[in-house]
């Protein structure tokens, strides 16, 4: 039946995404908290679906994920259609993210581009440019990571080559790590404190 086959395909995925990722998800959930301790915010890019869970991750920071606590700052580059149009419109697709990191990446802020190919020119650009600012650069990618091998700080790949497996990992992992920010660190004077 396709729709068990389906199943059992995404449960093989997340299988092997666990095996491949867990300590990669902490380091990012780690990076997550010391950017947001030390004042800074993050950025999340990307295209299509993974736009919507560029928007989707920042909101469960800026919101709450489970528990609750104050806002932490994110920000999709992704939400802006005026921004997004006029960029593109003006500059080129392939600029839409690098012209808003120029604008909003601060020294010491965490860019996750997401990207399921890993080769998304526009992400690659944005992440690029944060790299050249001084940010800690993410990738969620999958198939053989691509080019966010080569640039990101961190590339969380998912190993399979099926788009949609790969996204609906995307999401999990994004709901981990803001998991894993949820249980590492505590409010105080409405400071991020590590634990």
């Amino acid at each position: 039946m396709m729709i068990e086959e389906y199943f059992n395909e995404h449960i093989a995925v997340a299988y092997k995404c666990l095996e491949a990722n867990s300590q990669t998800i902490q380091r990012i959930g780690d990076k997550v908290i010391e950017t947001i301790h030390n004042g800074n915010k993050v950025l999340l890019f990307g295209n299509g679906g993974s736009a919507a869970d560029a928007q989707h991750i920042a909101a469960e920071f800026t919101g709450r994920f489970v528990k609750e606590r104050r806002g932490l700052p994110a920000i999709a580059l992704t939400t802006d259609t005026s921004a997004l149009t006029a960029i593109g419109n003006d500059y080129g697709y392939d600029r839409i993210f690098e012209r808003q990191v120029e604008a909003l990446a601060l020294k010491g802020d965490l860019l996750i581009g997401i990207s399921t190919s890993g080769n998304s020119d526009n992400v690659i650009k944005g992440l690029s440019l944060g790299n050249e600012i001084g940010c800690t650069t993410v990738g969620l990618s999958g198939r053989d990571g691509g080019q966010m091998n080569s640039i990101c700080d961190i590339n969380c790949i998912v190993p399979s080559d099926i788009t949609a497996h790969i996204q609906e990992m995307h999401i999990v992992i994004g709901h981990l790590i803001c998991k894993y920010v949820d249980e590492n660190y505590e409010i105080k004077d409405k400071n991020v404190i590590i634990r």
